[in-house]
């Protein structure tokens, strides 16, 4: 496998007006002691990630559209040849937010929504009207012909509400739909009590793979979630049937399950490179090393690229080299990132050791 970087996630600021039950970040409306960097700050950023290589440039947070010089941000990375993306909450969503995002170049903006109806939704997200906003958010959208996609988080609070969720983000218009199971870090260790069984966990992506056969207009995909890609495969050779592939341009081409620290990673405000954005753990920082440099000999990074030293089921686990599993998820349940994935209820043909 090349491991090169191909999505970037950048925390433009850790500021944000919405208190998610499941927020990595366990972003707030004051970041308390993690500042926004400056407009110069981001300049050079964006020059060292050009230099190196031409990932998707994810602008996320917190919630970025409190950044006053957000579309400059994106603008420069355009100019610079690079493929940038918004996520939004999509409460700030407006008539001029929506123009910037034509002038910038913007390719892709994502949006949350973790609840078919208002209720479910805004409890999640913890603020009344979280629900209408986003709603309105992409109506915008289309108005302006921006392509968007859906990312939405799911604990046992809301799991019953997966289907009713993936046909709404399809009356909305979305590009895609991601199905994401909650990484147990920042705030989301509050919920960890809710976390989804590894047995509904194993029939959702049962489920998921049953709803893709038949899912023509809408790309699909669960989130670290990275044995989906054994279930998959194992469900398409027991049917006979060959698996259809495929991406969204602006995607890591989902080829894989977990690709932290492989073809994806995260820059927060703070100017550390982790993983990805539910790994807490940083590699090195870019106001000290280059980022080419963090990604190319940084310890973290060539231990997660190391399959061969995986521990427990992974380690031995016929389908490493295409799940992997979630390296975030292991170390926030056992604190160890290259213990075995622990909501994978798969037993090995070899065992485990």
């Amino acid at each position: 496998m090349k491991f090169e970087l191909k999505w970037l996630a950048w925390e433009i600021t850790r500021r944000c007006n919405l208190k998610c039950v499941h927020c990595r970040s366990s972003s707030e409306l004051e970041a308390k002691g993690h500042p926004d960097f400056s407009t110069e700050e981001g300049v050079r950023i964006l020059d060292d990630i050009s230099a190196f290589a031409s990932p998707v440039v994810v602008l996320s947070g917190g919630e970025p559209l409190l950044r006053h010089d957000w579309h400059e941000l994106a603008s420069y990375g355009t100019q610079k040849g690079l493929r940038m993306c918004l996520a939004t909450n999509g409460t700030l969503v407006t008539e001029e937010v929506c123009r910037k995002i034509k002038d910038t170049g913007i390719k892709m903006v994502s949006l949350s929504l973790d609840g078919s109806i208002a209720s479910v939704h805004d409890d999640f997200r913890q603020q009344p009207g979280a629900f209408d906003a986003v709603v309105r958010a992409a109506g915008l959208f289309r108005q302006h012909d921006i392509g968007f996609l859906i990312n939405s988080s799911f604990t046992r609070r809301n799991q019953q509400e997966i289907p009713k969720v993936y046909r709404l983000a399809k009356e909305l218009g979305a590009t895609a739909w991601y199905m994401f199971m909650i990484v147990p870090t920042g705030r989301g260790e509050d919920v960890m009590d809710e976390l989804i069984s590894a047995e509904d966990y194993e029939e959702l992506l049962k489920w998921h793979y049953e709803m893709e056969k038949n899912e023509h207009d809408m790309l699909v995909r669960p989130t670290c979630a990275p044995h989906y890609y054994r279930v998959k495969l194992q469900m398409a050779k027991a049917e006979g049937s060959r698996l259809e592939h495929r991406t969204l341009k602006f995607s890591t081409g989902g080829s894989k399950g977990c690709l932290a620290g492989q073809l994806i990673s995260l820059i927060n405000v703070d100017g550390d490179v982790l993983p990805c954005s539910y790994f807490p753990l940083a590699a090195g920082n870019i106001r000290e090393k280059s980022l080419k440099e963090i990604w190319e000999t940084s310890r973290l990074f060539q231990e997660l690229r190391d399959f061969k030293s995986y521990k427990g089921s992974c380690g031995v686990c016929e389908y490493v080299n295409v799940c992997g599993g979630c390296r975030a998820r292991a170390y926030a349940m056992s604190g160890d990132y290259m213990a075995e994935e622990p909501f994978c209820n798969y037993v090995p043909r070899k065992g485990a050791s």
